[in-house]
């Protein structure tokens, strides 16, 4: 693993998010992706240009990078060709470097990524007959210890940076081939704007219609970098996705709940998986931090939420721990109380090895969703995607480790001495 800044694991309380929007890198040049338009315009001020230069080629590079998806500054045709060798020696338009690319048999398809500095993490693309649903990691390992999550297992190393989450959307959109084709036509006012000719610029039916923030790594534990990338994947002059498509799942980080109302405002999806203190206590530790009843008031109070919009628990179903008819029950009591526009996610657990937990049976899975219906709350059945390649919910974790500084400077001796 390469020697770059790790984060302390203290236990139960709020990580410190590594303060950095760009991973530096060996020879010098500053990686774009991740970055927004004034951002950029900075960056070109800095590298020597005027400011209505760097306002010009910001905008030009901003569309190329996030509208066209290009990863090389000759293909950017608008530019001057002598303008495109001085912004290729400053500057880097990057994706994270696939380590291993699997297909499952249901279509499924898992990425293990590597980040410039050597840490890997993985993310997944779920093709449906009417969605594509990608669902993307926000860290390098996770935090939370969740006794049944497979990522929970590991401990964590660093936050992804706003370039390596939004590189993950760029990347799928790179393996699906669904960059927009065709010619532009610009017309440079004296404002500097650049307009489009829409009717020689067509993009092509998408396969990645909706993003899931449910990969490796809990979300609102790195909400400056997550928010910052979100905001590249909506805007209207970036990757154009709604942010109706876009889900946020959190384990209950109910601090930053109504920021990420406020702030991002997309939809919200919660780890509840139990309806007792005592069962989320061994479940999902961080409940001893921030309880049911303190979750549930803040979904109650997160912007935006409605019937069009509802909320989604996900409920793990777990054989004899928190699927009985009691628990459905509960359930349905405690989203009542608290007159939350919820559906319920049943998700049956994904098996992985040393997990000390058991999938309920399909026949206890079934009489849990029928109670939870008879309410009027919908409680679908997610089908397991991608089991054969551990792309499943709550299967992906990767080698990658916190290793400590002694042990770092170690294997950096070995290395100098062979």
């Amino acid at each position: 693993m390469a020697d770059t800044t790790l984060m302390s694991i203290p236990g139960q309380v709020d990580p410190v998010p590594v303060a950095r929007d760009i991973t530096p890198r060996e020879d010098g040049r500053v990686d774009l992706i991740g970055l927004p338009k004034d951002r950029i315009r900075e960056l070109f001020e800095e590298a020597g240009l005027d400011q209505k230069q760097a306002k010009l080629r910001a905008k030009q590079v901003f569309h190329w990078l996030y509208h066209r998806g290009v990863t090389d500054f000759e293909a950017m045709t608008d530019i001057a060709k002598t303008m495109r060798p001085w912004l290729a020696e400053r500057f880097f338009i990057g994706r994270p470097d696939v380590v291993e690319a699997q297909h499952s048999t249901d279509g499924t398809r898992k990425w293990l990524l590597r980040t410039s500095d050597g840490h890997e993490f993985e993310m997944v693309f779920i093709p449906d007959a009417d969605r594509g649903t990608l669902c993307v990691s926000s860290q390098v390992g996770c935090t939370l210890n969740c006794r049944f999550c497979h990522t929970g297992t590991m401990r964590l190393v660093r936050n992804l940076t706003p370039g390596e989450i939004v590189g993950q959307v760029m990347l799928a959109r790179d393996a699906l081939g669904e960059w927009p084709k065709g010619n532009m036509k610009f017309d440079f006012g004296a404002d500097l704007d650049v307009e489009e000719d829409s009717a020689e610029y067509t993009s092509d039916g998408r396969l990645l219609t909706n993003i899931v923030m449910m990969g490796m790594g809990e979300p609102l534990y790195n909400f400056d970098n997550v928010k910052g990338a979100l905001k590249l994947v909506m805007d209207g002059d970036g990757l154009a996705l709604s942010k109706r498509r876009i889900t946020l799942s959190t384990s209950g980080v109910v601090p930053m709940m109504d920021r990420c109302g406020e702030e991002i405002g997309v939809n919200l999806a919660v780890s509840l998986h139990a309806v007792t203190k005592e069962i989320r206590d061994e479940i999902v530790p961080l409940n001893k931090k921030y309880g049911i009843e303190e979750l549930l008031e803040a979904c109650a109070a997160y912007p935006g939420a409605s019937n069009a919009r509802r909320i989604t628990f996900e409920y793990v179903m777990l054989k004899d721990k928190n699927d009985t008819d009691e628990h459905a029950r509960e359930l349905v009591r405690l989203i009542k109380h608290y007159k939350l526009p919820a559906k319920v996610n049943l998700i049956p657990f994904n098996p992985w090895p040393g997990a000390t937990y058991e999938c309920s049976t399909p026949e206890r899975v079934k009489r849990f969703s029928e109670i939870v219906f008879e309410h009027g709350i919908s409680a679908p059945v997610r089908t397991p995607r991608g089991r054969d390649i551990d792309a499943a919910c709550g299967q992906l974790k990767t080698a990658a480790e916190k290793k400590s500084r002694a042990q770092r400077d170690r294997e950096a001796a070995e290395a100098a001495q062979s």
